[in-house]
């Protein structure tokens, strides 16, 4: 399927669609009120013992009310999708169906919370104030560098608070360079890869492949990360670098490679587009190594279509977009994460936890190929094992159950 007519088909269609249902999610009650008895078992008086017991013991909300299985799915409408800052009205149907989604994929209540504020220290303070009801907060489409400071201000809320933009894009992107590295027949650890993109998810993978906050034991880093911005390779020279960029450079590029997109790609393993749009061409890809691993993930057009860098001779080539072979779709990966984590009623989403899902993912296809390094995205069989193996990592940091 084509742009022009993913334009005229699947937008035109999903905008009737939405002014037919006049939003994706309701809010369904768990019992009939069909008397006085269900009144005062739901509401006054009885609803006055829970409220006694949570006043008693705050740990008692996860098991006495909806916090335990209902997440924030949290945005500014600074950067949603590719639409850039379109505001918090706009990104409602987003929200809604990020929130649709980990319904249907991991049985989560979640709820679109669109803020009418894009300042950094009023986000951080809304979230606070709304955390009680909520067992966890799934931060989305808030631009960088703002996004990074609000994930870490909000570490310490004991309930897990993740950026899904970053962290859900670079742990499927792992899970894919894992098999893709298989089918390669490549050693993780023997990688050189390119990153174009510096923002949210550029950021966090290239955190996640060089294993920054992670035990040696439970992370195989990759040889080197090379990231660009629009103005080429991040190295050690560029003085107009914003605070952020500079520290990447405490992990990255460890050669201190220069030049624009083109030149850093020579003789690189491996190239990750989290970009804009019909960046490369196939001569770009024939500089690389043989065998190349190409994920082009720009939404909806990716910095080079899999014809064209197949032509060049990539072996392994994925993109954002479901209608091309090796789809790396975030929905691989948040449900599992976050019922893992509410299962296990943990705190943060820990590193290890990220890693675990990242091969759980992985090893959900038995026989990875080239055209086949991730599962589909609609596989329901994947959260669960994601939710297992998250689960598994989180009890060490979980918090006590009642």
């Amino acid at each position: 399927m084509g742009d022009a007519k993913l334009s005229e088909d699947v937008f035109a269609r999903s905008a009737i669609l939405h002014e037919h249902l006049r939003g994706k999610i309701a809010l369904v009650g768990k019992m009939p009120i069909d008397g006085r008895e269900d009144l005062s078992l739901a509401y006054t008086p009885g609803v006055a013992m829970p409220c006694e017991l949570i006043a008693a013991d705050a740990e008692r909300a996860r098991d006495l009310t909806i916090k335990n299985n209902t997440v924030a799915v949290v945005s500014d409408g600074s950067a949603v999708l590719g639409l850039g800052n379109i505001g918090p009205h706009a990104a409602i149907p987003v929200m809604e169906g990020k929130a649709l989604l980990f319904k249907e994929f991991a049985g989560i209540d979640a709820w679109p919370i669109c803020v009418d504020t894009q300042d950094e220290a009023e986000i951080i303070e809304t979230v606070r104030r709304i955390a009680p009801v909520f067992g966890g907060i799934n931060l989305e489409d808030i631009s960088a560098p703002r996004c990074f400071a609000v994930e870490a201000a909000l570490q310490d809320l004991e309930i897990p608070v993740f950026h899904d933009d970053q962290h859900g894009t670079a742990i499927v992107l792992l899970a894919a360079l894992i098999n893709a590295a298989k089918v390669t027949g490549r050693d993780l650890a023997s990688l050189r890869v390119v990153i174009n993109g510096a923002g949210a998810a550029g950021t966090a993978i290239a955190r996640l492949l060089r294993c920054v906050g992670h035990e040696p034991d439970v992370c195989v880093s990759v040889a080197d990360v090379v990231v660009c911005d629009s103005k080429g390779a991040i190295h050690r020279q560029r003085t107009d670098l914003s605070e952020y960029k500079t520290n990447l450079l405490k992990i990255t590029n460890r050669s201190n490679r220069t030049g624009s997109l083109a030149e850093v790609l020579d003789g690189a393993d491996v190239f990750i587009g989290v970009s804009k749009g019909k960046l490369l061409s196939r001569k770009d890809i024939q500089t690389m190594a043989e065998q190349a691993i190409v994920f082009a993930m720009a939404n909806p057009t990716p910095e080079i279509l899999p014809e064209e860098a197949h032509a060049g001779g990539a072996a392994v080539v994925g993109t954002g977009r479901s209608d091309f072979p090796n789809q790396v779709n975030n929905l691989l990966a948040f449900p599992g994460i976050f019922r893992g984590a509410l299962n296990a009623r943990a705190r943060q989403i820990t590193e290890s936890m990220k890693i675990a899902a990242a091969h759980a993912l992985a090893e959900s296809v038995s026989h990875p190929t080239a055209d086949r390094v991730l599962p589909d995205p609609l596989d329901r069989s994947v959260a669960p094992r994601v939710a297992d193996a998250v689960a598994s990592e989180a009890v060490p940091d979980a918090v006590p159950s009642a």
